[in-house]
């Protein structure tokens, strides 16, 4: 059996990247829209061994498909790349202090930033649980 995370935890809320960064939609108080961001279960245990994590400042424009920050691991350094273009409203302080407890919980106290979403349509470019899923058993089959 696959899973790509935590068995409590609704995926189907998600839309995921390509490059294995989730998004979760919610709406600010002013009724515009608010995308959390992270990163999967699958790419955490890809990493493995979080040692460090460096996250936008605060007022940050970005574009979808550009790097928001990165992680480190005890094996390599990987960007992390927004999937959705918005404004940083928002940073995970307390993950940047303890990335080592990302694998814990990647889907809820493990999001990375806030955006106050730009281009609301480029949610339709990303995956759906089902597609994800498929998605990360064709890297597994790739990796055998």
């Amino acid at each position: 059996m696959f899973s790509v995370g935590v068995s409590d935890v609704q995926l189907s809320d998600y839309k995921f990247s390509t490059t294995h960064e989730w998004v979760k939609l919610s709406q600010g108080d002013q009724g515009e829209s608010i995308a959390t961001v992270g990163i999967t279960d699958h790419a955490v245990q890809a990493l493995a061994d979080l040692v460090f994590i460096e996250l936008p400042p605060i007022g940050k424009e970005l574009q979808a498909g550009e790097p928001f920050g990165q992680i480190e691991s005890v094996k390599a350094v990987s960007d992390l790349y927004s999937p959705v273009s918005g404004t940083v409203i928002e940073t995970n302080a307390a993950l940047a202090e303890r990335v080592e407890s990302l694998p814990d919980d990647p889907y809820q106290a493990g999001w990375m930033i806030r955006l106050r979403l730009s281009r609301p349509e480029e949610l339709e470019n990303l995956l759906d649980q089902a597609a994800y899923e498929k998605l990360c058993a064709g890297e597994a089959e790739a990796d055998h």
